[in-house]
């Protein structure tokens, strides 16, 4: 009977990490990781959530027209720790003119993996780990 218990337990746990290491994912199979690309533009949208957030960026293009650009951001915590934040004095702020590098979608959708942030200023702000 404690055998049967203890077979149970482990194959209980067992599928509950198996299940876990599921739920997290590559970005490799969206995002370049051999390619690096930068656009600059105004911040209009921030999503600080978990476990990966996001910032869109809106691309004035040479013909006039503009291109919402969205890039995947790390954590909120982990957003925090390396200086972009939505409060405070170091906050980023909606129209806010950025420059953004980042790895580009595979597919050529103006979607990215962000790796850093420069403000107006000069201030880099980066993001790399926190995927």
């Amino acid at each position: 009977m404690i055998r049967r218990a203890l077979a149970c337990v482990v194959v209980f746990g067992g599928l509950t990490a198996g299940a876990s290491l599921q739920a997290h994912h590559s970005t490799a199979g969206v995002y370049d990781p051999g390619k690096e690309e930068e656009v600059t533009g105004a911040l209009t949208q921030l999503k600080f959530v978990n476990p990966h957030g996001s910032i869109t960026v809106t691309v004035k293009n040479a013909d006039g027209t503009t291109t919402d650009w969205t890039f995947t951001t790390g954590s909120a915590t982990a957003l925090a720790a390396r200086g972009i934040t939505k409060v405070g004095p170091n906050a980023l702020k909606i129209g806010e003119q950025l420059t953004v590098t980042f790895t580009p979608a595979r597919n050529g959708a103006p979607l990215g993996g962000l790796k850093t942030i420069k403000r107006a200023d000069g201030t880099v702000v980066g993001n790399e780990g926190g995927n």
